[in-house]
């Protein structure tokens, strides 16, 4: 552990980076308010906070991206002035986001050549696929990044930052679609870098991950720090009455009561879509109203050629091999599926789940099953801005109104908006893909208890999650999904972590899978 800066036990060592007062201010909030933090050599220091507590703005601030009104940096002792990111990449900074900044058109060394130099850039592909072997990341240098998971993407960007040799290092919601034994060797590699004297600062919303991993942790609340913390000797409710300002709520799920399905999926076969890709073999799944059905899996084994097939980006030839509300769907896009009933949440938040650049309402708009009136060629606008106030406000969303850029808002908050504006439709089916990725922990709990007060009313929900526990925690039947195939899906009472974890890895016995017909009650 990196000394306290209050110890005199040895001689004093000053902090790698240490930030006073600073303050970012923009139209209608202050995301940073005169924040203090002081991070030392070899510290895993973590920054808490709900969406929107000012955390990712900070992170910026000292990478260069943002510029902060108040305040003074110093690093190694030595005032800075981190002007742009490539001055702060020069002494050392290297910065994982939670909102990935890839090229989707080049490939995985292009994407990583272009933040390097000459010197690290030598024997590239050799590099990342050494780096990417040794922390259980596996990378093919030469894949296109438009052929990826979220998942896969993640990797990307680490490697990436790896490759630079950083100081500091910045991580921001790394973990959020990394499986179990990624994550445990993502900890290995940051305690090893940590040894070696890099900091690192660690941003996360698993409160778990913070009390096995980090030295200290600083709590932000409405952009300000509201405390300090060895999260070591902490519990994870403490730590959440340190983020939230309370007791951290827990869904409550009741007995299911299913009915018929309304979702029903028959041997559905969808080759790969590129030389990367995985091709869906026999898939047959079946989800009734009043029931949620989780499909866990490592990321790349065929959930997002799966999640194109089913939402309607990707028609299949066969029209019955998927059935909405009694209706062959196979052979209808995202719009015909949505007017059966259809709702749908992208693990793709902005681009597939929200336009950049458009506004909060605009986004509604183009979501909305009936098109507004149109009044002498205008769009009448009162009911798109109405129901996009009733989401913000219904879901907690810190925006300042329906006029807000999409990309205004952080991660948490513009995946409350996407879960809000699609349970506002009032389906018929939902489909949702990584729900709680990178939302504080209020949020996730807020975000389940209301799938599961979807259930309730009586509609068919699909979770495709990589967080096993949140899939133990609200689903009421289970699958899993590896190399293109889905395991059938069994009531969570009769199976095990240890059970899905091996389906995972694909080592686990996987019975065989039933016709459509046996899965409809």
């Amino acid at each position: 552990m990196a000394p306290s800066p209050h110890d005199t036990s040895g001689a004093a060592r000053l902090p790698r980076l240490s930030l006073r007062g600073i303050t970012k201010h923009y139209p209608g909030v202050a995301a940073n308010d005169h924040v203090d933090l002081d991070v030392y050599p070899g510290e895993i220091h973590a920054v808490l906070g709900e969406n929107g507590a000012g955390k990712s703005t900070l992170m910026k601030v000292i990478d260069g991206l943002v510029i902060p009104d108040e305040g003074t940096m110093r690093w190694e002792g030595e005032p800075v002035d981190f002007a742009s990111p490539a001055k702060a990449h020069k002494r050392g900074i290297a910065m994982v986001f939670q909102h990935f900044s890839l090229f989707e058109t080049l490939t995985v060394a292009d994407n990583i050549r272009v933040a390097l130099d000459a010197a690290h850039a030598r024997r590239l592909a050799a590099r990342i696929r050494d780096v990417s072997a040794r922390y259980a990341m596996p990378l093919d240098p030469a894949r296109y990044v438009h052929t990826m998971s979220v998942g896969e993407r993640q990797r990307v960007e680490i490697v990436r930052c790896l490759l630079q040799a950083p100081k500091l290092l910045i991580l921001d919601e790394p973990t959020s679609v990394l499986t179990p034994a990624a994550i445990d060797a993502l900890f290995a590699m940051l305690r090893t870098l940590a040894a070696d004297g890099v900091s690192i600062l660690y941003i996360s919303h698993k409160l778990d991950e913070i009390r096995t991993l980090c030295d200290r942790a600083t709590v932000l609340r409405d952009g300000r720090v509201t405390g300090q913390c060895d999260p070591r000797v902490e519990t994870t409710a403490s730590l959440a009455r340190m983020m939230i300002g309370g007791d951290l709520p827990h869904p409550v799920h009741r007995a299911a009561h299913a009915g018929r399905a309304a979702l029903v999926v028959d041997a559905l076969d969808v080759p790969a879509s590129d030389p990367f890709g995985i091709a869906l073999r026999d898939v047959s799944l079946a989800v009734r109203t009043g029931e949620i059905v989780g499909i866990a899996g490592v990321s790349g084994n065929g959930q997002k050629e799966l999640l194109a097939a089913l939402s309607g980006e990707r028609t299949v030839e066969r029209s019955e091999a998927i059935t909405l509300a009694g209706e062959p769907a196979g052979h209808l896009g995202p719009r015909a599926r949505r007017v059966l009933g259809l709702a749908f949440i992208p693990e793709e938040r902005l681009g597939r789940g929200a336009v950049p650049e458009m506004s909060l309402a605009e986004n509604t708009l183009l979501t909305m099953r009936a098109p507004p009136l149109v009044v002498h060629g205008l769009v009448r606008a009162s009911r798109v801005g109405s129901r996009t106030e009733q989401t913000i406000e219904r879901f907690g969303v810190k925006a300042r109104g329906p006029g807000d850029a999409a990309q205004s808002l952080s991660g948490g908050n513009l995946q409350k908006f996407i879960v809000g504006r699609e349970i506002e439709r009032e389906p018929l089916v939902l489909i949702a893909a990584q729900p709680t990725w990178g939302v504080d922990v209020g949020a996730a709990a807020q975000i389940r208890q209301t799938l599961l007060d979807l259930r309730e009313r009586g509609v068919a929900v699909l979770v495709v999650s990589e967080d096993l526990d949140e899939l133990l925690e609200i689903s009421d039947r289970l699958a899993v999904i590896a190399n293109g195939q889905l395991s059938p899906a069994k009531p969570i009472r009769e199976t095990s972590a240890e059970e899905i974890g091996q389906l995972m890895a694909g080592t686990g016995t996987r019975e065989p899978q039933q016709a459509a017909a046996a899965l409809v009650p």
